[in-house]
């Protein structure tokens, strides 16, 4: 008996390991190689206002998550997200300001709903500009930008 629950403990502790979804801090280099290489879907989840005070990284798609108050709708906003993606498992970059809301959502995304593959911009936008990367202030033709 002892050996079939020393087993059973070992068999779930393992299980758990091999199913964990784990939210993957990126850097500014990281992103871009992992876009260029694999297609990564970049979703900036600022609000409008950011998008416009900053503009975005190139070929990014805005998909805010929180409101300005802090509110959000994780359910319409993960029915938005599957509207955008080419795959099942193609990865998911989170990008915000600093990198505090992606890694929450990121957070939630990985292990309150189980999501692989799923990344966040590590110190976000601030990072990205600093660094002197490229941003687009154009507004794209499928969303109403003011």
């Amino acid at each position: 008996m002892k050996i079939k629950l020393s087993f059973f403990l070992l068999l779930t502790f393992f299980s758990s390991l091999i199913s964990a979804a784990e939210l993957i801090n990126l850097s500014n280099k990281e992103l871009i190689e992992l876009q260029k290489n694999q297609n990564a879907l970049i979703v900036d989840i600022r609000t409008e206002g950011e998008w416009s005070s900053t503009g975005t990284i190139p070929n990014s798609h805005k998909l805010q998550f929180f409101s300005p108050r802090g509110k959000y709708d994780t359910k319409k906003w993960l029915a938005d997200l599957n509207k955008i993606k080419t795959s099942e498992d193609q990865a998911i970059i989170l990008v915000c300001r600093s990198g505090g809301r992606s890694g929450k959502l990121g957070n939630m995304l990985t292990k309150q709903l189980g999501l692989d593959n799923i990344h966040h911009l590590s110190n976000g936008m601030m990072s990205w500009i600093r660094a002197g990367n490229e941003t687009n202030t154009k507004c794209p033709t499928q969303f109403a930008c003011k």
